[in-house]
């Protein structure tokens, strides 16, 4: 695991400096603690640091091939690389290291851009083809591995994390206010856009070809729903061999390996497969709060115990949040999920026992694994057909009266968010249960200058477009579709990387292996979700693997009591980030309106945590990027 950055001038005779590629480099140390590398060819310069993983003693990069015409650096991890090694070496290449690098220069010299169907791997690389001069940088199907890009008439530079691209001279760093709205709607930035208008991210399934001041970019994969015949006995059969599969390729490491076990079904389906595999226990870490609705421990103790694991776990109290600056600082851009915290500090504590470990995310989304999944056929089969007379005059009214409760989930919240959601147009889908900034709310939110900019614009575009090619799809599979396209790869995706990155371990997500979710995106959906009961096909596959206590729970989410503790611990951090003249005085938002939800949410009546908490995190991103 790695992380990469570089840059390339459209006039040949231009040379990068070494120095502004070794500044890049520097940012992003905590990617590679173990090396770095600088190369300059012609007008590319190229920059990497590195966290050991494969090949410990010769897998330094840049690398290139024989007679130095093609250049990498690479972040990430290529699973299938011993195989395409083989492959290649039958080809006649020759092999100088035993990393899995190495497997991707040979291969683009025989492939070219095909070289992206032989792969099996999370990753972002880019490669230097001096003969052509061309460069192309390519991110994996998931967008597991993160790849941000900035052009000009002049140059293209890229990077791994936004921080990279900023060391470079001349960059433009004008905020992109379509993007601060989306994030506002959804507590993140959605592909292609960054918070800076200038700077994109390479979307998954992708590559970029820089050539003669030109950049073209191609989808090489993208997720195509095809539902198949599947009896539930061969679907059965065909994912537990898909998991123990992608399970042992994602435990190749010359270095110690453990797992994130929340006690959930995927976290628990991942330590069986891993105990199964290894001579030796498993290495598992887990998160608690003191807060006993917010409080999983019991059930990661459970899976431990039944496995004997050599279990870790941490309790998270409201003082962890003094972490907000330095997480801030990891991320690069504004992002409101609450559950970096909690990622974070389970990544450290593992890092002190490992270097790499395996993560159940992506279950949820292949799968039909969170509550909102049952909100929607809650809507679809009963709530629309209720008269909207009714429900805007009767029970939109009664849901906001109802005062929110300090539990994780609870009837009442369950209440007001699913009253809330039901407000937006159906043509959102599954996607009303993920926003959290209604269209009423957007023109008192911001400056009269800040929504006049984006008055025009549609917050939910990202989810429209993924709305309008699924149209045609049943519902589980739309709202799955639209989920890994938008939530998983812009928001799960991103906490873990940036999150486990930050403490230099890295994290393995064996459920987004490409051929689980083709094979997930192949099932009829009643295999998946059964009337209101999740994750069907899972339960049934892996029923003996789990403990009682995990059998019979329900779906809980990594998540902190943010709204209790901003209305205590952080309540100070609350009114100075969001102070009043420093609002009007930056000139995007309404401190009045601003200032109506901190007292409301102070005094009990609402809870705005997830709108406030936004804002908080834009205002320390501000301080640290923006300025």
């Amino acid at each position: 695991m790695c992380g990469i950055c570089g840059m390339v001038y459209q006039d040949t005779s231009r040379r990068p400096l070494p120095e502004i590629i070794d500044a890049m480099c520097k940012t992003i140390t905590h990617r590679g603690p173990d090396d770095q590398g600088v190369q300059i060819i012609g007008q590319a310069g190229l920059g990497m640091r590195r966290l050991s993983i494969i090949d410990l003693s010769t897998g330094h990069q840049p690398l290139s091939n024989e007679d130095e015409s093609i250049w990498i650096v690479f972040n990430g991890e290529i699973y299938n690389f011993q195989e395409l090694r083989k492959t290649l070496q039958f080809q006649g290449h020759s092999f100088r290291t035993n990393s899995d690098t190495e497997t991707l220069v040979h291969g683009y010299e025989s492939w070219g851009t095909d070289l992206f169907q032989h792969l099996n791997g999370m990753f972002g690389f880019a490669i230097w083809d001096s003969r052509r001069h061309r460069l192309l940088i390519g991110r994996d199907r998931l967008g597991i591995k993160p790849l941000y890009y900035y052009h000009d008439s002049e140059r293209l530079i890229f990077g791994s994390e936004i921080k990279a691209i900023l060391k470079a001279p001349g960059i433009d760093k004008e905020i992109d206010l379509l993007a601060l709205n989306n994030f506002l709607t959804f507590e993140y930035v959605s592909a292609p856009k960054s918070i800076f208008k200038k700077i994109k991210k390479l979307p998954p399934g992708h590559f970029l070809l820089y050539e003669n001041g030109k950049v073209d970019i191609q989808p090489y994969w993208q997720l195509e729903p095809k539902e198949e015949d599947w009896t539930e006995a061969a679907a059965s059969e065909r994912l537990r061999e898909l998991m123990e599969d992608s399970v042992r390729l994602r435990l190749i490491s010359d270095v110690p390996l453990g797992a994130f076990l929340s006690g959930g079904i995927d976290s628990t389906i991942l330590v069986s497969q891993m105990a199964k595999l290894n001579d030796r226990p498993v290495k598992t870490f887990s998160i608690g709060f003191k807060e006993s609705s917010y409080n999983e421990l019991k059930y990661a103790r459970a899976v431990a115990k039944k496995y004997e694991t050599e279990h870790h776990e941490f309790t998270i109290e409201a003082n962890a949040l003094e972490l907000t600056e330095k997480l801030a600082f990891h991320l690069d851009e504004p992002f409101g999920d609450f559950s970096i915290f909690p990622t974070y500090l389970v990544s450290k504590m593992a890092r002190d026992h490992v270097t790499v470990s395996l993560s159940g995310d992506g279950g949820d989304e292949l799968f039909a694994g969170y509550d909102t999944y049952r909100a929607h056929q809650f809507d679809r089969r009963y709530y629309r057909h209720i008269p909207a007379l009714i429900r805007k005059k009767m029970i939109g009214p009664w849901a906001r009266s109802l005062l929110p409760t300090e539990q994780k989930k609870g009837l009442v919240n369950s209440i007001k968010r699913f009253v809330e959601g039901a407000g937006l147009s159906e043509s959102l889908y599954h996607a009303r249960w993920m926003t959290f900034l209604q269209e009423n709310d957007r023109e008192q939110l911001f400056s009269a200058d800040a929504f006049n900019a984006i008055r025009d614009t549609d917050p939910y575009e990202p989810i429209h477009a993924f709305s309008l090619a699924s149209q045609f799809m049943d519902d589980v599979t739309r709202t799955g579709y639209i989920d890994v396209n938008t939530y998983l790869v812009d928001n799960i995706l991103v906490k873990v990387d940036r999150m486990s990155m930050a403490t230099s371990l890295e994290a393995r997500v064996p459920f987004l292996d490409h051929r689980i979710v083709e094979f997930a995106f192949s099932l009829p959906s009643h295999l998946k979700m059964r009337g209101f009961k999740t994750k069907a096909l899972l339960n049934r596959t892996f029923w003996d693997e789990m403990p009682p206590e995990v059998q019979n729970r329900d779906k809980q989410g990594f998540s902190i009591p943010i709204k209790n503790w901003i209305r205590n611990e952080l309540k100070s951090m609350m009114l100075d980030l969001l102070e009043p003249t420093r609002i009007q005085n930056q000139g995007l938002f309404n401190p009045t309106t601003i200032n109506r939800l901190m007292d409301a949410h102070l005094k009990g009546e609402e809870n705005h945590s997830h709108r406030l908490w936004a804002l908080m995190m834009f205002q320390q991103w501000y301080d640290l990027y923006a300025k």
